[in-house]
């Protein structure tokens, strides 16, 4: 049996100032706060983490919906976390993933079970921290 190829990543941050840095990774670029004072332009570490949770399960659904045959016309993401004070971690994580389809709601159940299964971030975000949430249909106005 071939041993299944291991992928990496790699990204590159840069201090730029005592208010913020900047990550590289490919031809990409994001300004992060990471300033004492924060700043509104730019996600904080936290706020990154987020970001990536909410990337990690939209990727997961694109990657999953050909195989399965699922419809979608779009996908919205809403999370909320909440951080500890000591020793500083976040906690909990409560997720809403919004998914604009006709599908009937036995398929809503198995995209969110891959969702949960196979998304990288969210598979090492679970671990150690509660992350609770659901999958539902979009309604217009939400």
């Amino acid at each position: 049996m071939e041993a299944e190829k291991q992928l990496t990543y790699s990204v590159r941050t840069l201090r730029k100032d005592a208010l913020g840095s900047e990550s590289t990774c490919k031809e990409a670029t994001i300004p992060l706060d990471t300033g004492v004072q924060g700043r509104s332009d730019a996600f904080n570490p936290a706020e990154l983490l987020l970001a990536a949770l909410s990337a990690c399960m939209i990727k997961g659904i694109e990657r999953v919906a050909p195989i399965l045959k699922f419809g979608f016309r779009g996908i919205e993401v809403r999370l909320s976390g909440a951080r500890q004070g000591s020793p500083p971690k976040m906690e909990r994580i409560d997720y809403e993933i919004l998914v604009d389809t006709d599908e009937p709601e036995r398929r809503l159940e198995l995209l969110h079970d891959n969702v949960r299964k196979f998304g990288t971030v969210f598979n090492t975000v679970a671990p150690g921290t509660e992350l609770k949430g659901a999958l539902r249909r979009a309604v217009t106005g939400d």
